[in-house]
């Protein structure tokens, strides 16, 4: 199906992942202005007046953009919402979403109709993050407009179901937008998200590793200096399974190959309720990806390494004779 006009400025298919604490205002304005939809947690925005104010930079500085620059307008952002009960903001935050006509909301943590129905109510649309089939399904019968499927490999929290897998299930019986999240971080694998039925590529962990990012050097030189072999999944940090980088459990004292299991019913998303060290400030989320992440570089430079593998990766196919089909 042809995508809402609200995604008619996009440059790439790319929705920029909202990541905990690092999606800032600067982040987000470099990502849309780049091209591809730029998001943040409204968690990351503490006290609540502070996303009021982040809001603001970020609508204003989008318009001023755009009316500077008609030829080459600023994609949409999107903000996340954790759903979850232990979200005791997320009604101001939603109030907060509808006074600036957010136009795109990402829901985590569990799927609610009456959030859907609210960005609805002001003409915003609702992806839905889901780690398998049957939640996806949950998520439409209540009223999202899409999905993210969060397959293998994905930074933070994370699935455990290949992307092949997942998209072939949600496929079958859905045809709305779909955003793929998994290891992606080059723009072969943008296209290859495509080639297996989404509709964008979900990035997240490549945007550690930029100036914009609000994440501590040596968190965005850890990026650069490791591959996949280097992200551990576990459960302990959050009460959810996520992948996590093996440097930052090392320098926390802890031993990434003799992890135990973390009690679910202590879930803990902004810190981590079963270890002293905290999640996503000691230990730090990353996808298995970031071996095609070379340098900490501006977002502007970023995207066009993503255009430019993107167009090589879809010139080589589109001059491919097909030789396994004659």
């Amino acid at each position: 199906m042809p995508l809402p006009a609200l995604f008619a400025n996009l440059r790439l298919p790319v929705i920029a992942s909202p990541l905990f604490i690092i999606s800032c205002p600067e982040l987000v304005i470099a990502q849309c202005k780049a091209g591809i939809v730029g998001s943040f947690p409204s968690l990351n925005a503490r006290p609540i007046s502070q996303l009021d104010e982040w809001l603001h930079q970020i609508t204003e500085e989008l318009a001023a953009h755009n009316r500077d620059n008609p030829d080459r307008p600023a994609a949409p952002f999107a903000v996340n919402q954790i759903v979850h009960k232990t979200n005791n903001r997320l009604d101001e935050d939603m109030a907060m979403c509808a006074k600036w006509q957010v136009p795109m909301l990402i829901t985590s943590l569990g799927a609610r109709e009456d959030v859907y129905n609210a960005a609805h109510s002001w003409g915003g649309i609702v992806l839905h993050d889901v780690i398998d089939d049957r939640f996806a399904r949950k998520a439409i019968e209540k009223g999202a407009d899409g999905l993210i499927p969060v397959a293998a490999g994905a930074g933070g929290h994370a699935g455990a179901q290949s992307p092949f897998a997942l998209m072939q299930e949600i496929r079958e019986w859905f045809d709305g937008l779909v955003a793929l999240s998994g290891a992606i971080a080059h723009g072969r694998s943008i296209l290859a998200a495509q080639a297996l039925g989404a509709d964008f590529a979900y990035i997240g962990s490549a945007w550690i590793a930029t100036e914009e990012a609000r994440a501590e050097q040596a968190y965005k030189q850890a990026i650069v200096d490791s591959r996949a072999g280097d992200i551990v999944y576990s459960n302990l940090f959050t009460g959810v399974h996520g992948n996590y980088l093996r440097s930052s459990i090392v320098s926390s004292g802890l031993d990434p190959d003799n992890l135990p299991e973390s009690d679910p019913s202590k879930m803990n998303f902004g810190s981590g309720g079963n270890t002293e060290v905290k999640a996503w400030k000691d230990i730090w989320g990353s996808g298995q990806g970031i071996g095609a992440v070379k340098a900490v570089e501006p977002v502007a430079a970023r995207v066009d390494r993503l255009e430019a593998q993107y167009r090589e990766a879809a010139a080589t196919l589109s001059g491919c004779s097909a030789p396994f089909l004659k």
